[in-house]
């Protein structure tokens, strides 16, 4: 079996303890990790902080961060079908979805690739005599801590927009999921100065909670769930560290009577059976009028049911759910679903044939349940998704805003007015009016309300979250004292 090293101080360095990787559609392991030490750790920072301070990086011109992350774009591309197989069997997705994300890291590589060397400050008119200049600088050493459900897209965004501005990374991919980063981080090695680029693997709990406290490091991007995103603000608070939190979500699809419905069931479908539901921003929750429902939910449930579901080499329209802990977690909230509420389709387990070991459900409908029970209100993170009415605007959007999350929101309605009356009052990060999720959105920033995090990532702005400001002000005579 394949033992995955990490990549500290510009070696390939393995830890004392091995942990297993497991295809989840198989339920069987494929490869190893390391989990670690602190001493490891300790080795990566110093490293990170050497490189980002050394004269060599210093020289590394902007536009030329941009090309090599052009070049990866390029290289992934070209390498796009392998690199898709590591990733469906790492986190089980469909081949196609694989792909998906793929494509996706590239364009992120590509986009920061273009803007490394436009990140431009600005001057200040003071006075006569002054002139005053704000320029943006790299933060430093920069921890991402990436989750699970999906490695190359969620490492992607996060990576090439603090390469371009110029910083040191290091990378804590998640136990589940290493094989797609440890490939990007191979590429990258070879190119950059020592220690500029640093992957630690190991457990959360472990490699994640110390790399999150440490003194020494200068910002931390983090995607996973609220409970371990306050842990790692608290850990940074302690070091006045700056935090950027994707935290989850329990995200709405209000659809109105009036929307386009063979849309509106596609998006309201997709959004929730992709990526198993395994997606923080997946539409859990659909929101219906009342005298909508009943033709709508009959047609959805149809819809459910035709979804074929297996293993992701098999490219399906769903894979597996991740691992054993996700798989028990899943399907004790069906049965809870099954007691508390009316379960439309779906609320099962399943046997693939072939694959028995795989974590396997069906795509669940569940209505009747209160809008306050727990899943109505607290992230599933799987294929599930509860119905609520409502009969006016006003219903719509006090539902929508009934969670603690707020990260994306779906809209299906031909009335402009509704649309945008709609958009203003709901409070989540994103909002998608007549479709949901824009092809990946590579360019939008993406960021939530209330529980669902702190700053926003993708697009322009993320750029911000990896460069601090510096003001400068210079005073000037007359030549010659006049």
């Amino acid at each position: 079996m394949e033992h995955i090293p990490m990549c500290i101080d510009g070696e390939w360095i393995f830890g004392e303890k091995d942990i297993h990787v497991y295809n989840p559609s198989t339920g069987k392991p494929h490869v190893t990790i390391s989990n670690a030490t602190i001493e490891q750790i300790d080795q990566a920072i110093e490293s990170a902080n050497r490189a980002f301070d050394s004269e060599e990086w210093r020289k590394f011109k902007p536009f030329e961060r941009g090309q090599l992350l052009v070049e990866l774009a390029q290289f992934i591309r070209t390498h796009a079908e392998q690199w898709a197989q590591l990733e469906s069997l790492d986190v089980g997705k469909p081949m196609t979805q694989a792909r998906a994300d793929i494509e996706a890291a590239a364009r992120y590589f590509e986009f920061y690739g273009g803007a490394a060397d436009k990140v431009m400050g600005e001057t200040i008119p003071i006075e006569d005599g002054m002139l005053n200049a704000v320029v943006l600088e790299p933060v430093g050493v920069t921890v991402h801590i990436v989750p699970w459900n999906y490695p190359i897209q969620i490492t992607s965004r996060s990576v090439a927009a603090a390469i371009a501005t110029g910083n040191a990374v290091i990378i804590k991919s998640a136990e589940d999921t290493p094989l797609s980063t440890h490939e990007m981080v191979k590429w990258l090695k070879e190119r950059l100065p020592k220690g500029i680029i640093q992957h630690i693997t190991g457990y959360g709990r472990d490699a994640g909670a110390y790399l999150s406290s440490h003194h020494d490091i200068h910002h931390i991007t983090f995607t996973g769930s609220v409970p371990t995103g306050i842990s790692v603000m608290q850990a940074a608070a302690q070091n006045v560290v700056p935090v950027t939190l994707e935290l989850g979500g329990k995200s709405p699809n209000i659809v109105f009577q009036d929307a386009d419905e063979e849309q509106a069931l596609e998006g309201v479908l997709r959004a929730i059976v992709q990526n198993a539901g395994q997606t923080c921003s997946a539409g859990a929750r659909l929101l219906i009028e009342r005298s909508y429902k009943e033709p709508f939910l009959a047609k959805l449930v149809t819809l459910f049911e035709k979804i074929t579901i297996g293993a992701g080499e098999q490219d399906l329209d769903m894979g597996p759910l991740l691992n054993e802990t996700q798989y028990k977690k899943i399907t004790s909230l069906l049965e809870m679903a099954a007691k508390d509420g009316h379960v439309l389709t779906g609320g099962k387990s399943l046997h693939i044939e072939g694959y028995p070991e795989g974590y396997y459900v069906a795509p669940t409908i569940v209505d009747g349940l209160d809008v306050s029970h727990p899943l109505a209100m607290e992230e599933i993170f799987g294929p599930v998704l509860t119905v609520f009415t409502f009969d006016t605007v006003q219903e719509a959007i006090a539902l929508a805003n009934a969670t603690a999350y707020g990260l994306v929101a779906g809209i299906w309605t031909s009335n402009v007015n509704t649309a945008h009356y709609v958009a203003s009052r709901v409070k989540a990060g994103q909002v998608f009016i007549n479709n949901y999720g824009a092809a990946g959105g590579i360019q939008m920033p993406f960021g939530g309300y209330k529980k669902s995090g702190i700053g926003r990532e993708k697009g322009l702005v993320a750029l911000r979250n990896y460069t601090q400001m510096k003001n400068i002000a210079i005073r000037y005579t007359a030549p010659g004292g006049d």
